[in-house]
């Protein structure tokens, strides 16, 4: 997955700050790095005192440079009008259009720079006239909206349904995630894609955008903590399709953390009151799963089981529970699922792989 960050010239903050920031991001692994040339609020005198040297330091990291623009973008640029030339001379390397653009115009300019496209409002129309136009389709990707006011972000369906749409016609597709350390002004209420996430964390919103089949994760806020760049940086060495869920190991045994550890399948028969994984017994390696007394009750939505030897042929199946189930003997308790992430066990559809990520 790639993962990047925001920066704003003219929208506070020092030259510096910005600078190191984008150092810091590219040194953890990230290689995307958003801007806007179209915020109301940005400071036009320290705006072209900062681009220079925001996009000098991008392009001495190699980082993919995307820039929103809009028809008023001439104006803050200073340029005569748009032009690949005059974008590619920036140091800009994608060019989001956001609104006031025709298909034709997007097409022309995906045969001659990269273009994005927005993930939140595009429709089958406009892509169908992309088509039309002789777009690059393979030059081209979508990223969703920010929403700056509370209560504006994304319905998570709606999402789902672009983001699906996008997919459909070969176009990946990113989306953001809010810092809860250093928002951005005017607002300063976080700048999440989905209302979901307004208030979580970027690891957790993060991992959720990936199992929602995203390519690309960006903090939309400019301020983010190192800690909130180093959980972004992880994404980024996360297998693509891998869903990665926070869980308490319960068990002390070497030989247990070590079979949890690895990356499962989920079987594709469905069951209805568990997640069962393909092949987990394989990893027995001849080791002998012996019962545990000591953790037995009844079954809760998010435990994490691993069946013990007095299960015969199906010692070694790791499984995690859906519901409430009667207490089974045969069967160990050897982690939880952290209860704010059990929503992510509706992802793991058959066949998806996922892993364990365990907690103290």
């Amino acid at each position: 997955m790639e993962t990047g960050i925001s920066i704003y010239p003219g929208l506070g903050g020092t030259i510096e700050e910005k600078t190191a920031r984008i150092e810091r991001a590219a040194a953890l692994g990230m290689t995307r790095l958003f801007t806007s040339f179209q915020i109301p609020e940005t400071d036009r005198t320290a705006f072209h005192k900062e681009l220079q040297a925001v996009l000098e330091t991008a392009r001495r990291q190699c980082l993919d440079v995307i820039a929103d623009v809009s028809p008023a973008s001439v104006e803050v640029l200073g340029l005569d009008r748009f032009s690949p030339a005059a974008i590619a001379d920036l140091g800009i390397t994608t060019v989001r259009f956001d609104d006031g653009f025709d298909a034709a115009k997007l097409a022309m300019y995906s045969r001659l720079v990269r273009v994005q496209v927005n993930a939140s409002t595009l429709s089958e129309e406009d892509l169908a006239n992309l088509e039309k136009n002789g777009a690059q389709m393979d030059r081209i990707d979508g990223l969703h909206n920010f929403y700056p006011r509370l209560h504006t972000g994304l319905d998570l369906d709606y999402f789902k349904a672009q983001t699906a749409l996008l997919h459909a016609h070969g176009l990946s597709v990113g989306a953001f995630v809010p810092s809860q350390k250093g928002r951005r002004a005017p607002l300063f209420e976080g700048l999440p894609t989905l209302e979901d996430h307004r208030h979580l964390g970027v690891s957790l919103s993060g991992r959720h955008l990936a199992a929602l089949g995203v390519q690309s994760v960006f903090i939309g806020d400019d301020g983010p903590s190192d800690k909130e760049l180093r959980d972004l940086a992880a994404l980024s060495r996360e297998e693509t399709g891998v869903v990665v869920i926070k869980a308490k190991l319960l068990s002390r045994e070497p030989h247990i953390q070590d079979l949890l550890s690895y990356t499962f399948t989920v079987r594709r028969d469905t069951s209805r009151d568990v997640i069962r994984t393909s092949g987990s017994r394989a990893h027995l390696d001849g080791r002998i799963i012996e019962p545990d007394s000591d953790i037995f009750r009844s079954l809760h939505r998010g435990d994490i089981t691993l069946d013990n030897a007095d299960f015969l042929r199906y010692m070694g199946e790791v499984q995690i529970v859906k519901c409430e189930l009667p207490p089974e003997e045969r069967t160990n308790i050897v982690a939880k699922v952290v209860p704010n992430e059990e929503f992510l066990l509706d992802y793991l559809t058959p066949g998806r792989k996922f892993r364990f990520e365990f907690i103290r």
